[in-house]
């Protein structure tokens, strides 16, 4: 009968060894109630989970985050925090912009414009033309005339213009638009030889030259003219382009003797002259 009896005592010990821990889980279990498993939901922009871990919205580096760098939660679940990248190197330095002042570039040149005419020649100044001693003009053996040593200053200019048409050729209306022409008739000559001793403005025709300065014979230069011819008495030589009185016959602006008779002519003069 013992040993049954010890055998019995036996088992009520082991019983008794393995039954407290079940006894203290089941009054355990009696105070508290055991909280569900965190599940797991994943929101757009990250956030709470619930019940669970919050987490950060960066897939892209979720997978570099170590686990030594989660924080407790204070809910029990974790905070996943988040790694800073490394900071990218510096972009260039953009280049320096221009200034804000442009230099205008100069506009294409224009082509030079034709030369324009040549102007009037002007008179012969007393200097340079021939003169003799007395008040009487002279003409000479190269066809030039000498003008006369006393005579007025205009009245040696009007000689060096005459001088220079010699040679000239007679043109109709000659010397009429322009002092300045290729050939001259004969009042174009007159008004040649009175512009060079500055005393005609413009050329006149020979029915102009009637109303010309006074009427009358002048001292040093007289002009004598009709509708039909002009030409005019300087220091005692005539200025003409008629082969009346030439001794070569030559026709064209040229110095000659004076004609015995100015009959049928009008007689003007410049005064004081």
């Amino acid at each position: 009968m013992r040993k049954p009896l010890l055998t019995l005592a036996v088992l009520a010990l082991a019983a008794g060894t393995l039954g407290a821990p079940a006894a203290a889980a089941a009054k355990t279990s009696s105070h508290h109630k055991a909280k569900p498993a965190p599940r797991a939901s994943r929101g757009a922009a990250g956030g709470q989970l619930d019940g669970g871990a919050v987490y950060v919205a960066n897939p892209a580096k979720s997978s570099s985050t170590s686990a030594s760098s989660a924080k407790p939660a204070a809910d029990g679940g974790t905070t996943l925090a988040t790694q800073q990248g490394t900071t990218g190197p510096s972009g260039p330095s953009g280049a320096t912009g221009s200034s804000g002042t442009v230099s205008a570039t100069g506009g294409a040149s224009e082509p030079t414009g034709p030369t324009g005419s040549t102007g009037a020649t002007g008179s012969t100044g007393a200097t340079g033309t021939p003169t003799v001693a007395g008040s009487r003009a002279r003409i000479l053996a190269s066809g030039l005339a000498a003008a006369p040593a006393d005579a007025p200053a205009a009245v040696k200019q009007a000689i060096a213009a005459g001088n220079q048409l010699i040679g000239k050729p007679y043109v109709y209306g000659g010397g009429h638009l322009s002092f300045v022409s290729g050939g001259y008739d004969c009042s174009g000559t007159v008004s040649y030889a009175l512009h060079g001793g500055g005393l005609l403005a413009a050329p006149l025709d020979s029915s102009a030259l009637e109303l010309w300065a006074s009427p009358g014979a002048g001292a040093w230069i007289t002009v004598y003219t009709n509708p039909a011819h002009a030409y005019v008495d300087i220091a005692g030589i005539r200025l003409d382009t008629s082969t009346a009185g030439d001794p070569g016959g030559k026709s064209g602006p040229r110095w000659r003797p004076l004609l015995t008779s100015a009959k049928g002519f009008f007689a003007r003069h410049f005064p004081g002259l």
